[in-house]
């Protein structure tokens, strides 16, 4: 509806980029001054014996049924999120992950906190393990897959399901012929204002491989027309970028991790708190809340926001805003916060670790 109110017209097919202002979607050709690259990721499939058994995220989606036990493999956001999806809809579930921690490029301690509180709702973690090979237990993709561990052991499920990355979705357009620089992973190389190495052609989002969030495409792409159509100011900030991770429970984090903070700032003041949300006391539930300041010593100034609990993402995004601002420690500590909530925490940790 957007691009019908906005006269776009919008040709079905796969395109194939021709020359420098020149697409080419079946037997049609669209010339054009400006070319934007904006095709996204896909899901990348391990290579191991037997992989083709497994579905990526893109098949979940079409599952013909909720399957009785299903194994995911990853430990990024997709693999958390769809782990926490089956769980949640009645699989029993077991994670595999073949790093030590889950959310790998977060706070470690988030990935920590979370894992436990998967496998307080009856998911199998296992960490620091790998895939050897899956064999088919009938003979054909309907039948249980058996996948056998690199230490041997084997667990029986009706459905794999790979989230072990993604990369830029560049395969078949042409831009090798077009002159369009790629990098090894495939990405399309763009400068400060998205321009790639053919100077009429614009790339943005999960195809230049930088930030791989929807929120991230956009602003690009906005940076982008206003370059072409408008006055050129707007500008995109990759620095405290909010994000959220809706696995159960939730994970939002702003800014610095603390491993990050150390090595460009030094010393530090972390605030942690992890409790039981009044809501889970009342109720009976066992999950636990994890909230985490990262505090630059020398000027107070709030370097990092992290936290696993319910509506992590709607907290987050209010105290991006006072990360963006330069809020510090002080300022959080003199904001009254709003009882009974989680979000009040942040604003009620005196104690550093």
């Amino acid at each position: 509806k957007l691009l019908d109110d906005t006269d776009v017209t919008l040709f079905q097919g796969h395109a194939t980029i021709v020359d420098a202002h020149t697409v080419a979607v079946g037997e049609q050709r669209i010339t054009a001054r400006h070319i934007l690259i904006a095709t996204g990721g896909r899901p990348m499939r391990p290579d191991v014996p037997g992989g083709e058994l497994g579905i990526v995220s893109d098949d979940f989606f079409h599952l013909p049924a909720l399957p009785q036990n299903a194994i995911v493999v990853g430990g990024g956001y997709i693999a958390v999120e769809l782990a926490s999806i089956l769980n949640g809809l009645g699989s029993k579930v077991t994670l595999v992950h073949r790093s030590a921690q889950l959310l790998r490029g977060m706070d470690a301690d988030l990935g920590v906190f979370l894992a436990k509180e998967m496998e307080k709702k009856g998911i199998t973690v296992r960490l620091d393990m790998q895939i050897a090979s899956i064999t088919a237990q009938g003979g054909t993709n309907d039948e249980k897959k058996r996948v056998t561990l690199k230490n041997g052991e084997t667990i029986d499920a009706d459905c794999i399901l790979f989230a072990t990355g993604r990369q830029p979705n560049v395969e078949g357009m042409g831009l090798d012929e077009a002159g369009v620089q790629r990098d090894e992973r495939g990405a399309v190389v763009v400068d400060a204002d998205f321009r790639t190495s053919v100077p009429s052609i614009y790339a943005v989002g999960d195809v230049i491989d930088r930030v791989a969030l929807t929120p991230v495409a956009l602003a690009e792409g906005m940076v982008v027309a206003s370059a072409l159509f408008g006055d050129g100011k707007r500008a995109v900030s990759y620095d405290n970028i909010p994000t959220a991770v809706f696995s159960h429970p939730n994970v939002g984090t702003v800014g610095l991790s603390e491993d990050e903070a150390r090595r460009r700032h030094g010393t530090l003041r972390i605030y942690k708190s992890e409790f039981r949300a009044l809501k889970s006391t009342i109720s009976g539930s066992s999950e636990r809340v994890l909230m985490k300041l990262v505090v630059d010593e020398a000027s107070d100034r709030v370097l990092g926001v992290h936290l696993v609990g319910p509506d992590a993402g709607e907290i987050v995004q209010g105290f991006a805003v006072a990360l963006n601002s330069g809020a510090t420690k002080a300022q959080f500590d003199a904001t009254i916060g709003v009882h009974p909530t989680l979000a009040e925490e942040f604003v009620t940790m005196r104690t550093p670790v």
